[in-house]
């Protein structure tokens, strides 16, 4: 799962993007890429021909290069749900741009799942201090649902540890 729970003093839950190709795969491919393009090359080594041919192979290698990487820092996302004292606190550093808090008070954060209507099926909110935040959106459909049960336990416990007299 792309999100870790750590019940320390402080860090409740860690979230991040799935990385379906890690970077050993990634240099792996771009061998792999490059290999196989030079492989019509043999036939040509020694004509002209192979000068012809040769800058579509490399910028195919290219491409493919910095497609990847894009989609490596597209994906440089990570949202932290955090208790600091009575407050919880979820930062969103998205890939580019500044990074977001939203903080509330434990006891009245409610976390909602929208089976449909939102921009992802089961898109999974928390609600409090009048705002609705969103959290994990980028995660998939299965690893949304698990996370909505965990939040779900996770709060249970905060609302049975904080009492009436700390609200």
């Amino acid at each position: 799962m792309p999100y870790r729970r750590t019940d320390t003093d402080e860090t409740i839950l860690t979230l991040w993007p799935h990385r379906s190709l890690p970077r050993r795969g990634f240099a792996a491919m771009i061998l792999l890429a490059f290999t196989l393009g030079t492989v019509p090359l043999y036939g040509l080594l020694g004509t002209v021909f192979l000068w012809g041919l040769l800058p579509f192979i490399l910028a195919m290698v290219a491409a493919l290069w910095w497609g990847l990487e894009r989609s490596y820092r597209d994906g440089d996302i990570l949202e932290q749900l955090r208790l600091q004292g009575d407050q919880l606190v979820l930062s969103h550093k998205p890939a580019r741009g500044a990074a977001k808090e939203w903080a509330c008070n434990s006891y009245w954060v409610r976390a909602e799942m929208h089976v449909s209507g939102g921009p992802v099926p089961f898109y999974v909110t928390l609600t409090g201090n009048g705002r609705t935040v969103e959290i994990g959106a980028f995660l998939s459909e299965d690893e949304r649902k698990a996370l909505y049960g965990e939040l779900q336990d996770k709060l249970a416990e905060l609302h049975a540890r904080t009492g009436p007299e700390e609200r």
